[in-house]
């Protein structure tokens, strides 16, 4: 059995802080497929900023370990903001990872900013061999692969990139085996109201999901899709069944380029990109980038 750390920045149902709507309930998806899976020991779950506040996603982590597992999952609190080189300071998350891997081999799906996974490596990079992997949602081939939402012309962040770049770069050069599930993936697979309809058919855990998942349909529906990619469960998944999974070794590596998600720049606005290719240059990385033929059929079955 796969033994798992989880490291996410739960958002299911919360309001946005920062402009008007709902967050992501994707990394409910993550989380919940992993809980149901028999593949896997979940051995804790760490809570970090990124689609909401440090303090929503402890709650909400501790919430689902409570109401879905029995509390039988260990739920510690992570960094609330991004790296700070001037002053690196470990959290509660993070000393449970290196204790967790003290003892054991484990693979980390860090679904949210990867602040924690870096300072792991920082504080205890003696324990890197005992990381088997690290599982995240970033990257992509280039930067005019825009993440389009929806048919309006809207490009959404390579959010847990942008929130906290270094913490990726230290990841790669770290040499830790990384995976990838980019939006090239993620874009491939869609939850519309008839899989919510199934889903919500199944245990308590299923119906709080689904209910809450209305609302983030709704925002999809309003930017012209006919549902949403579920990011975070392209992770999970592969963790559980990476046969369902079509990768290929790529190199990542961090180039600037100006910022895709705003509009009408006049090349004012600069950001950092997460380019995977065959460039020598780069770390290498497990690319993610499409699903087998029946992949939607294994993922409903999966969470209900």
């Amino acid at each position: 059995m796969k033994k798992v750390w989880i490291d996410t920045d739960l958002s299911v149902g919360m309001k946005r802080h920062t402009r008007e709507g709902y967050c992501d309930v994707d990394d409910g998806y993550a989380v919940l497929q992993l809980m149901k899976s028999n593949k896997v020991e979940i051995l804790g779950i760490s809570a970090v900023f990124g689609n909401t506040l440090i303090e929503n996603a402890l709650e909400l982590s501790q919430f689902m370990s409570k109401e879905f597992a029995d509390d039988k999952i260990p739920v510690f609190e992570g960094a609330g903001k991004a790296l700070d080189f001037t002053n690196l300071a470990t959290n509660e998350a993070v000393e449970a990872m290196a204790a967790a891997l003290k003892k054991d081999k484990m693979t980390i799906m860090a679904i949210g900013p990867a602040t924690n996974v870096g300072i792991l490596l920082l504080k205890h990079h003696e324990l890197k061999d005992q990381i088997e992997e690290v599982v995240l949602v970033a990257g992509r081939r280039k930067p005019t692969d825009y993440f389009a939402i929806g048919n309006k012309g809207n490009h959404a962040r390579d959010l847990n990139f942008d929130l906290d770049n270094d913490a990726f770069r230290i990841l790669l050069e770290s040499g830790v085996k990384t995976v990838l599930c980019p939006f090239e993936i993620s874009n491939k697979v869609w939850v519309k109201q008839g899989d919510l309809e199934k889903l919500a058919e199944g245990d308590a855990a299923n119906k709080w999901l689904t209910k809450a998942s209305e609302a983030w349909l709704a925002q999809w529906i309003d930017q012209g899709a006919a549902g949403f990619n579920p990011f975070d469960v392209l992770a999970s998944h592969y963790i559980i069944s990476p046969e369902d999974i079509i990768s290929e070794e790529l190199n990542a590596r961090l180039e600037l380029h100006p910022d895709d998600t705003v509009k009408d720049t006049e090349r004012k606005a600069f950001k950092q990109y997460l380019l995977c290719d065959e460039n020598p240059k780069g770390f290498p990385v497990t690319y993610c980038y499409d699903v087998v033929e029946d992949y939607h059929e294994k993922l409903i079955e999966s969470l209900v």
